[in-house]
């Protein structure tokens, strides 16, 4: 939908598995998100964070990820034999990301390793209230940096755990959470990071007066944002 809103061809095709979902004319990438719950930001297994230099490069947090995932048996079915375990050794592991990611730096280079795969991707576009919302890659990263806090998961219950996820919170609510993804054999040993969509939302709405104060309509479903407004649509002037 949001290239034909920009003038690209009806039989328009992108790669399913790629954060570039859509090319614009001035061959700059989107990633479109859409929906009004949650985003799953990536699933991953073991081999993409061993093989990303990318996540290699982020001063450790590639290697922690790799350890959430060695924390638990090679087998789902030795884990459903031992959960509580498994669960025990990921606190360590946990625990230190929530450590690594107090440094703001580090937090914003995750974030736009995450969100754009580290820059490859140059646009943020939202899908919301029937409108595409255009943002640059660098000013979402710039509002996670400034906004979020990093915290690890309490334990739900008396005998739950606690420190199973990394908690990314906005003034006292959860925007995403970074977890593991051991519910299957299809899904075990897989790192997800997931987007509260409502709280995302009003993070980018909170810096409306400053980082996105400036915008452009390119359309009237599509508007820039903050530093898109002067790079997005520049193709038909």
């Amino acid at each position: 939908m949001f290239a034909l809103s920009i003038g690209l061809d009806n039989d328009y095709q992108n790669d399913p598995h790629a954060k570039k979902d859509v090319i614009d004319p001035s061959g700059d990438a989107h990633s479109i998100k859409s929906g009004e719950k949650k985003w799953q930001i990536f699933l991953y297994r073991r081999s993409r964070f061993e093989t990303d230099d990318g996540f290699q490069a982020l001063n450790g947090i590639g290697s922690l990820l790799i350890h959430c995932i060695d924390a638990f048996p090679p087998r789902f079915k030795d884990y459903e034999a031992s959960k509580e375990e498994a669960k025990e050794r990921l606190r360590t592991p946990m625990r230190e990301l929530k450590d690594r990611f107090q440094r703001k730096a580090l937090l914003r280079a995750f974030m736009m390793k995450s969100f754009f795969n580290g820059g490859e991707v140059n646009y943020l576009t939202i899908h919301h209230n029937n409108a595409f919302k255009v943002y640059r890659n660098e000013d979402i990263v710039r509002a996670l940096g400034d906004a979020l806090t990093v915290e690890n998961s309490k334990s739900a219950s008396r005998k739950g755990l606690p420190e199973q996820k990394v908690i990314f919170k906005y003034d006292g609510h959860n925007v995403g959470e970074l977890e593991m993804r051991n519910d299957s054999e299809q899904h075990y040993g897989e790192v997800r990071f997931n987007v509260n969509i409502p709280v995302f939302m009003d993070l980018l709405g909170a810096y409306s007066t400053t980082i996105f104060k400036q915008h452009k309509a390119y359309s009237s479903d599509v508007t820039a944002y903050g530093k898109a407004a002067k790079t997005f649509g520049n193709w038909v002037l």
